[in-house]
């Protein structure tokens, strides 16, 4: 097995320590550091994805995955940011204002950065001009809102409105999600996309910014 595939294989089972020891050796071994985090630790985690979508493993693993793919990424950044390599592109996340629930839109961040993407995650109760402001500030091709009371659900149209008002439409495209929204309530406020859980929301995200 090469040190690619052991990576991936580590990074399945959460073994932070090996994935960081085969990070830094496939580094040594003078692999360029693109290819180490696509079939590696990207290769990894969209396994993570999608065992997670089928219900083969629960949140608990894919948190230890997400910890191991961490470990392989500390040595990876620094190269990665000398080489200039892209990201597949920036999601600025948030639960909508008045929500304090975070859990599921924490998991879309750590399967979207799996996924190579680059994640400012606002936290929990954002309001609509927070979320505009990161996008403008972070160039962001994506705002990702959760909600999990029906009574912050307006909050999200609220920030479509302001992306309207404020010139982003087409440029910033909008992903909501949460269980008590649907793809019909998605489609009433205007949002470009609905995740109907962490998974879907990556390969939404993934269509949205034109990717595969």
């Amino acid at each position: 097995m090469g040190v690619l595939a052991e990576i991936s294989e580590r990074l399945l089972v959460g073994d932070d320590e090996a994935v960081s020891s085969l990070t830094e050796k496939a580094i040594a071994d003078g692999l360029p550091p693109k290819q180490i985090l696509d079939d590696g630790l990207i290769a990894g985690m969209n396994t993570v994805g999608e065992q997670f979508k089928n219900h083969e493993i629960f949140l608990p693993e894919v948190l230890m995955a997400a910890r191991a793919m961490y470990a392989g990424m500390d040595q990876l950044k620094p190269l990665l940011l000398k080489e200039g390599i892209p990201s597949r592109g920036k999601v600025v996340l948030g639960s909508v204002q008045g929500d304090l629930h975070d859990i599921g839109k924490n998991l879309v961040g750590i399967m979207l950065k799996g996924a190579g993407f680059e994640v400012v995650d606002l936290g929990a109760d954002v309001a609509p001009e927070k979320f505009i402001q990161a996008a403008r500030e972070h160039a962001a091709a994506v705002i990702g809102m959760s909600a999990l009371l029906t009574t912050t659900m307006p909050a999200m149209q609220r920030v479509i409105d302001r992306v309207a008002e404020e010139e982003l439409a087409g440029k910033v495209k909008v992903i909501v999600g949460g269980a008590p929204v649907s793809a019909d309530f998605a489609e009433e406020i205007g949002a470009d996309a609905y995740g109907y859980d962490a998974a879907n929301a990556v390969e939404r995200v993934k269509a949205l910014i034109g990717g595969n």
